[in-house]
């Protein structure tokens, strides 16, 4: 092997090894927090910045824990500041971009946000793997001294102490809720526990429909108030062996042990009942909210964790197609990928066009057969292409089976 194919594998087992720690906290794209937003705010109010953000980098873009002043919650990898960040040995500081031959024709600088100084700080794991950073910017040029940088250091070292907390926490602090990690260490046990012991075991899959225009409209604090009442209707249905937990901002996960399909269909309209009859107080009237409810069961096949939560996200996507408001059930019908799909975190790249076009995402899940991926977007994805499995050296033509949103499915040729 040459040097620069052994230099490449090295940085891609490198790259694996950071994504692997990055997935042990199991925190991309939950809800908001406060702990972590009160560090982002403290952080702008400190240096006297316009933007703060908790930044967590996967295989394609960073994504923001926590954000203050940034339009959006997640952009491309490849030319984020904070990709560049955890790439340094120790904290990254720019007092101008413009001056700065890296930077100065970066898009996050000569455009939106127009981001002239940075500061950010690696965010850690125990082992040593920047998964991501805590960072200041401004769109302006500003110094930054030796006192300055100690207190976003310890500020960070705060960050990285909540995302250990986050790990044997077993409650969300909004609703009450399992947390999603919680949550999914609670299925896999019931699945088991089923298993070997031959009961019947289902999930429902819910999710509030518009709550986004909850939030936009009405605030936060209004959206977690509804949050906590839709939690409290569902409970109000529910066994005390029955478990509920938030996976997401407006999703929530039941899990039904000794429960068949048709019952657990029975159930879930009995919690869409409740749901639409809650009622919230908020200053301009009573709120009203509905959810949309997707069911699956446990069928005799060898199921995890991740595939029976994605069959009754189907369901529910397939309720959200039907007009909200409304619960399916998942339907038996040839899977995308026959071979299950095992949960990972790894680096992709989509290349097309004879070559010539890539697009980075991060794999999700992977199989003999298929894999589920992540991108900024799949409006400029062929329906078939190559991808890439860097960590694996695997490199696979594909065509694509489903796609909604940000995430793709694909059998393998």
């Amino acid at each position: 092997m040459g040097y620069e194919a052994g230099h490449s594998a090295k940085l891609d087992a490198c790259e694996q090894d950071r994504l692997a720690a990055l997935d042990q906290y199991d925190v991309l794209d939950t809800p908001p927090e406060e702990a972590f937003d009160r560090i982002t705010r403290l952080v702008r109010s400190i240096f006297g910045v316009s933007m703060s953000t908790v930044t967590l980098i996967d295989g394609h873009r960073q994504w923001f824990k926590s954000q203050q002043g940034m339009p959006n919650a997640e952009t491309e990898r490849a030319p984020a500041l904070c990709n560049a960040a955890i790439h340094h040995p120790r904290p990254l500081v720019v007092p101008d971009t413009l001056q700065d031959r890296r930077f100065a024709d970066n898009p996050f600088v000569v455009g939106a946000p127009f981001i002239r100084f940075y500061a950010g700080v690696q965010l850690r794991s125990p082992e040593g793997h920047a998964i991501g950073t805590l960072c200041a910017m401004h769109d302006q040029p500003k110094t930054f001294d030796n006192a300055q940088l100690a207190i976003l250091v310890d500020l960070a070292k705060t960050v990285t102490s909540e995302l250990e907390l986050r790990t044997v926490a077993t409650r969300d602090a909004l609703t009450g809720a399992l947390s999603r990690r919680a949550l999914r260490e609670e299925c896999s046990r019931a699945i088991s526990l089923a298993r070997r012991h031959r009961f019947e075991l289902a999930c429902i899959f819910f999710d509030l429909d518009h709550f986004k225009n909850i939030n936009d409209t009405h605030g936060h604090g209004t959206g977690g108030q509804v949050l906590r009442a839709c939690v409290e209707a569902c409970r109000g249905e529910l066994r005390s062996t029955d478990t509920v937990g938030r996976f997401g901002g407006e999703e929530f996960v039941v899990l039904l042990p000794h429960t068949g399909a048709q019952a657990a269909m029975a159930v879930a309209e009995k919690i869409r009942g409740a749901i639409a009859r809650c009622r919230v107080e908020a200053e301009a009237g009573p709120l009203r909210v509905t959810a949309s409810f997707g069911v699956a069961a446990l069928d005799g096949g060898d199921l995890d964790v991740d595939q029976l939560v994605k069959r009754a996200d189907a369901a529910l996507y397939a309720a959200k197609d039907g007009g909200r408001n409304n619960c399916q059930m998942w339907q038996t019908v040839e899977e995308v990928n026959p071979g299950l799909l095992r949960r990972v975190l790894k680096a992709g790249q989509i290349t097309f066009n004879g070559g010539r076009s890539t697009i980075e995402c991060t794999i999700r899940g992977l199989s003999r057969n298929g894999a589920m991926l992540q991108v900024i977007s799949t409006a400029d994805v062929p329906d078939r292409f190559k991808l890439g499995v860097l960590s694996d050296e695997l490199y696979r033509m594909c065509r694509i089976a489903t796609k909604r949103d940000t995430q793709i499915e694909v059998v393998f040729e």
